[in-house]
């Protein structure tokens, strides 16, 4: 799979059949869309593609009006996202940085730069209630004039559902908010979970007696916040029980930047600047801030031993069905 940052160069545009939208988490709905894309575009002999954005548009106009509330709560980080659009036969995958220009691109504009001049489509794939262009101003109905027009179909997104509710990003968000993993499991068509490459910390956890794998977080509103018993994939054959917090730190750091940090139980790996996977199985508390390290540090304790009563626990369950 070809990923782009903006538009592909004149040597790249080859024709596509495109699909547009964020494909937050890349859940059983998206899926089922990019089957038929996969379809259409293997009909129409020319590549399967998708056009996101970043930041999410929601997030931008928040940011641009300075209330954060408003931006949506991210699922998955890009690395995850392009792995799952990957996964799902896409062939090309076109990241438009989504800024004040971009913002206000007429339809018109938009439909001739970026979908005709740009992309070549021959077929474009999206959401009936897709909004489009500075203000919104472009629906479903303008794209397929403008389909008419330039010779590309027009083709929207049938709803998929799971016992009688729509499968959607929403729905996943208000799944992981609740720490229901089970749930997005379900929406998802695969166990949560967030990659990235292992960084260097400020060695605080390791002072603690608690080292940390250290991921990055992105984007300011994750999903998921606050205390997890996980498992750590990537670093040898079998999943690594661990404990992990996903938030801001407020008890030793104040520059509000998010980052996941992961105790692996009882053994030390050194896993610096390799890829990990974490995922995530339950949910212990939230995070909180407290009053010195010794504090911390017990809470800590805490949530490793919580930790070992889960694997113990579940391991045994796993035992008695043998």
């Amino acid at each position: 799979m070809k990923v782009f940052r903006g538009l592909p160069n004149a040597a790249s545009r080859a024709p596509c059949a495109l699909a547009i939208g964020n494909f937050d988490g890349v859940h059983l709905g998206h899926q089922a869309l990019l089957s038929d894309l996969r379809a259409a575009a293997t009909r129409l002999n020319v590549d399967a593609a998708v056009m996101s954005f970043e930041p999410h548009p929601r997030a931008f106009f928040a940011q641009l009006q300075g209330d954060l509330s408003k931006a949506p709560s991210r699922i998955a980080n890009l690395r995850d996202n392009l792995s799952a659009l990957d996964q799902a036969g896409v062939d090309r995958v076109i990241v438009e940085h989504f800024n004040a220009h971009f913002a206000a691109l007429s339809p018109e504009e938009f439909i001739q730069k970026i979908l005709v001049d740009g992309l070549h489509v021959k077929l474009v794939m999206v959401g009936d209630d897709f909004r489009f262009g500075a203000k919104r101003a472009g629906d479903i109905h303008t794209l397929k004039e403008a389909g008419e027009r330039f010779g590309f179909v027009v083709q929207t997104m049938n709803t998929v559902e799971r016992n009688g509710e729509r499968i959607s990003s929403s729905a996943v968000r208000a799944a992981l908010a609740a720490g229901n993993f089970d749930e997005a499991k379900h929406l998802l068509g695969r166990p949560y979970q967030i990659s990235g490459h292992v960084v260097h910390g400020q060695k605080l956890g390791r002072t603690l007696g608690f080292p940390t794998l250290n991921l990055r977080i992105a984007h300011h509103k994750p999903a998921v916040m606050g205390i997890f018993v996980v498992q750590v994939h990537g670093l040898s054959e079998q999943p690594l029980p661990a404990v992990a917090s996903m938030g801001v730190r407020p008890t030793v750091d104040d520059s509000g930047r998010v980052l996941l940090e992961t105790h692996i139980l009882d053994q030390h790996v050194d896993a610096y600047g390799k890829v990990i996977h974490v995922e995530f199985l339950q949910k212990l508390r939230d995070e909180e801030k407290y009053v010195d390290l010794p504090t911390l540090t017990a809470a800590i304790n805490r949530d490793a031993d919580q930790a070992r009563s889960y694997f113990k626990q579940r391991n045994g369950s796993a035992t008695d069905r043998i």
